[in-house]
């Protein structure tokens, strides 16, 4: 798999997850792999980031909402959502992608699979947090 299916993955995981709520987090990932054909021990970018995004989500989620001016997050749909979550997490915890490949992913992702209008919004938010983690760290 590529990189860009890797993370088309991960994101799937992270949207699945949505409407999942009664499972828990190893439950989907189990069976949505299995489901899926994907092999978790190679494929270690989808593992290391649905897991890291759950275990980050409190963090990830207070920028999101600061970077957002004042929209909760539970007010973003559910597509739009587990998109900026995987491109906050990337932006935060891997050194190996550029910011602005997590975006350009986070956005294209949007476009694909959620309302046009919300690439926009999507867009904002993720320079904005780009903007801040940038300034951070220095």
């Amino acid at each position: 798999m590529t990189r860009k299916e890797q993370r088309e993955a991960t994101f799937e995981l992270l949207f699945e997850r949505e409407f999942r709520l009664e499972e828990s987090a190893d439950e989907i990932f189990a069976l949505s792999t299995e489901n899926r054909d994907i092999d978790a021990i190679k494929e270690k970018y989808i593992k290391n980031t649905y897991f890291g995004v759950i275990e980050h989500e409190a963090e990830i989620d207070a920028l999101i909402t600061e970077a957002s001016n004042g929209w909760k997050v539970s007010r973003l749909s559910k597509t739009t959502r587990s998109a900026i979550r995987l491109c906050v997490y990337e932006m935060i915890y891997c050194e190996d992608i550029p910011n602005t490949v997590s975006i350009n992913e986070a956005l294209e992702l949007v476009k694909k699979y959620d309302d046009p209008k919300s690439r926009a919004f999507t867009n904002g938010v993720l320079n904005n947090i780009k903007d801040k983690l940038e300034a951070k760290n220095g």
